[in-house]
């Protein structure tokens, strides 16, 4: 898995059309979410693509984030946020500051607002889960 660092390390050096085919790549690269698990209940409200996130959890108590999104462009950002959660446990996620670790990529600048407006749902949606689970 790819760490949140070595993304961002491209992410830098690279123009505005380049950022969105690596974030389009990123979310190409998530493990595919079977579509009997993207219900209502897995749904993240408030963005304007669907996004669904659906928690499971390992033996070994660590998280593990299955998501998916019907826009590229999203995916993508979601794909960026699980970076820095994935296979971590409840306690781990619950300790992560998720926002300082994206604040790098600058995707509120990078970005028109209908793509991220959902992110700071989808991190909530998360810590909520790392909390149920803690």
């Amino acid at each position: 898995m790819l760490a949140l660092q070595d993304v961002f390390s491209d992410y830098e050096l690279l123009d505005s059309d380049d950022r969105y085919r690596l974030l389009i790549d990123l979310g190409r690269a998530l493990e595919p979410m079977p579509d009997p698990l993207k219900t209502e209940a897995t749904k993240v409200r408030g963005c304007s693509a669907q996004v669904w996130l659906y928690p499971v959890r390992q033996p070994d108590g660590r998280l593990h984030f299955l998501a998916d999104s019907d826009a590229h462009i999203t995916k993508g950002i979601v794909a960026l946020v699980l970076l820095t959660v994935q296979d971590h446990t409840p306690d781990e996620i619950l300790a992560t500051d998720i926002e300082g670790a994206l604040a790098p990529f600058d995707l509120k600048n990078q970005l028109s607002s209908n793509r991220t407006q959902g992110v700071p749902n989808m991190i909530a949606l998360i810590r909520a889960t790392a909390e149920r689970y803690a």
